[in-house]
């Protein structure tokens, strides 16, 4: 049935409050289905169902889906879109208020996240994938374009933060498929993309999940300071320590938090680990 078929025939009226945008393409759902690696051994977490579109062509292709879904007046418009599919089900809960260890109970091993998430929360749920999660083996999402570029981004560019490096401290992330605004329905005022996250387990000797999350933090929290500056001020450090630790890693004493890679994050947040200036 087509998506504004089923909608008109539920009477549904969309929430703004939830940034509903729901995919209307079949092309475009079965290209993220297979950019998303999905097979008939999966098991498929999808947040944000919707109109139930994504659910309907990932359970064609996995061998079931575990849908969250927030807004409980889409239950008669996914009554039609998922007439018929037995290998899904749709949970509707709040998926930030859900505990994610009680989540992956759902699941009898490893597990692939794919949804077009909600614009209005896609990075805090990104976050309670990437630093909660300990069954997921991929996460391929839809977002903001500019998000997208965000999680992809390279040092000492614009779009290099925090999130970037949150996520690449646990997965290999890529922007795999651009997708424009007319694919929705309702049509949003961006464009979206499709990023997915391979994760690594162990990719870098992290001494402390913490320390380099709160050493990460402080180098973003004022883009225009120096590295040491921020880590001074934050963590109320002597200069004279800071600087200590800084040329250990090599770091140069005027670089600012976006001019360094991972993995010099990470050398920084274990040296400070090691010599108890951070837990």
């Amino acid at each position: 049935m087509d998506i504004k078929s089923a909608i008109l025939n539920a009477d549904f009226r969309f929430n703004k409050r939830y940034g509903q945008n729901f995919i209307r393409d079949d092309n475009l759902l079965d290209k993220i289905v297979s950019l998303a690696e999905v097979t008939q051994a999966d098991e498929v977490l999808e947040i944000g169902v919707g109109a139930g579109t994504l659910t309907r062509a990932l359970s064609k292709k996995s061998k079931f889906v575990y849908g969250y879904e927030i807004d409980k007046n889409l239950q008669p418009v996914l009554a039609q879109t998922l007439s018929g599919v037995e290998n899904a089900e749709i949970i509707f809960r709040d998926f930030m208020r859900e505990d994610i260890a009680e989540t992956e109970k759902l699941f009898k091993g490893e597990y692939v996240v794919v949804a077009n998430l909600p614009y209005y929360i896609t990075s805090p749920i990104i976050m309670k994938l990437i630093e909660g999660a300990k069954k997921c083996k991929r996460i391929v999402v839809m977002v903001q374009k500019e998000v997208a570029s965000r999680l992809c981004a390279k040092a000492d560019t614009p779009d290099y933060g925090a999130i970037t490096l949150a996520v690449d401290v646990a997965a290999n992330a890529k922007c795999v498929l651009d997708v424009g605004r007319q694919n929705f329905y309702p049509v949003p005022n961006v464009d979206s993309a499709v990023v997915k996250m391979d994760i690594v387990k162990d990719k870098y000797p992290l001494a402390s999940r913490k320390a380099f999350r709160d050493v990460v933090r402080c180098a973003f929290s004022s883009r225009r300071k120096t590295l040491a500056n921020n880590l001074i001020n934050t963590f109320s450090l002597k200069r004279a320590d800071v600087e200590n630790v800084l040329s250990e890693c090599g770091v140069d004493l005027n670089a600012r938090g976006e001019a360094l890679s991972t993995d010099v994050f990470v050398k920084l947040s274990n040296k400070l680990v090691e010599l108890k200036m951070l837990k």
